[in-house]
């Protein structure tokens, strides 16, 4: 199987923001993306488009050089649909998992690729009420597209933990910073990115998996970090959060990142990366324990470190390139999720004051209507 990989300014970013619909009154996910999609010029590719679910809706921004750029696109496409919602007594909720909703009553859209996946993965598939936040940053040459995936799978622990928004599932909280990570990597070609060295031996990877009936076109190797034909690396690892503030942050975290390592490539220089037993061990400890886990580092000299420090480390040692990208105000944020809560954090302070997964939701809507987390006091 060939695999196209696009032409793409490098380190330029397009974001995927997919949002679960909720009935006002009752709070409960319901089929309503119609009301949505119906008023759209193309809702199949445009950038407000179906997905999985008809009470899902995703948000697709066109390609930007700044964060600030997408963070604006993403406000306006927002707008336009919340707009389109509230007449008919909805609005959106952006989280990873609804906190008690029943996921198998939820209905999947008419699209063969869809029922594949509910067909395949039996029980599974039915409860793949999941919405997630894909971002895309450019590779300008094909060659550094895999070294660049595999060294941004290393940071996979941060932008879990950073953005982990589902630790309620079906009114119960799981003790999972992000229920959504390990729900979404049960389907078969989901996961961790296996470490290849060439762009023939990823075409060869493709195609065995199409020999054998797994899929039917790259789009369908849904790795947590993956190579786009678009010219991107996807970094596909995050649970939806519920606020423009936090995907800003976790956009220049990515664009940093990957600029970085251009640049170490440009240089002659190699990306460290971990073995693959080691970032699935510290997939697992970022999904269960957000920033408390403890992960693996490529140092022999300092083999784990408390995620928390790590990503301060990292925060620090990337904010030049953050300056020179544009983006420093809008990583300085990912510290200020640091300091006082990712939204797993903020939902359990608010399942404690309370003791209603209701309130949960409502305060998920407010901080999405208000484009910034409620940190209430913890800054």
């Amino acid at each position: 199987m060939k695999i196209a990989f696009g032409d793409s300014p490098q380190s330029t970013l397009g974001v995927e923001w997919e949002l679960a619909i909720v009935d006002l009154t009752t709070l409960e996910q319901v089929p309503a993306a119609h009301h949505v999609l119906d008023g759209v010029e193309d809702p199949v590719d445009g950038p407000i488009r179906g997905e999985y679910l008809r009470s899902m809706v995703e948000l697709v921004t066109g390609v930007h050089t700044t964060v600030a750029g997408v963070v604006a696109e993403l406000a306006s496409l927002l707008d336009q649909v919340i707009s389109a919602l509230e007449p008919h007594g909805c609005t959106v909720l952006a989280m990873g998992a609804h906190p008690f909703g029943n996921a198998r009553v939820q209905e999947p859209v008419r699209k063969a690729q869809y029922r594949r996946v509910r067909e395949r993965n039996g029980w599974w598939g039915e409860l793949m009420a999941v919405n997630g936040l894909h971002i895309h940053t450019g590779i300008a040459q094909r060659d550094k597209a895999l070294p660049i995936t595999f060294g941004l799978a290393r940071f996979i622990p941060y932008f879990i933990s950073l953005s982990a928004s589902s630790p309620l599932w079906e009114g119960v909280d799981t003790h999972f910073a992000s229920q959504r990570t390990m729900l979404f990597q049960q389907l078969p070609t989901n996961g961790l990115p296996y470490h290849m060295e060439s762009w023939a031996e990823y075409e060869k990877y493709a195609t065995e998996l199409e020999g054998v009936g797994l899929i039917q076109s790259p789009s369908e190797i849904r790795w947590d970090v993956r190579p786009s034909t678009f010219g991107t690396v996807e970094n596909r690892s995050m649970d939806s959060v519920p606020t423009l503030m936090e995907i800003g942050a976790l956009a220049a975290l990515s664009q940093s990142l990957v600029e970085r390592m251009s640049r170490a490539l440009d240089a002659g220089g190699t990306i460290d990366r971990l073995p693959f037993w080691f970032m699935r061990e510290n997939k697992w400890r970022s999904a269960r324990y957000g920033l408390g886990a403890e992960v693996i580092t490529p140092r022999p000299e300092e083999h784990t470190i408390m995620l928390r420090e790590g990503l301060r480390r990292w925060l620090d040692e990337l904010a030049p390139t953050a300056d020179q990208l544009g983006c420093a105000a809008h990583l300085a944020d990912c510290g200020r999720l640091l300091a006082s809560g990712p939204s797993y954090v903020r939902q359990r302070r608010v399942l404690a004051a309370t003791d209603d997964v209701h309130a949960v939701v409502r305060s998920v809507i407010a901080e999405t209507m208000q484009g910034r987390p409620r940190f209430e006091g913890h800054e």
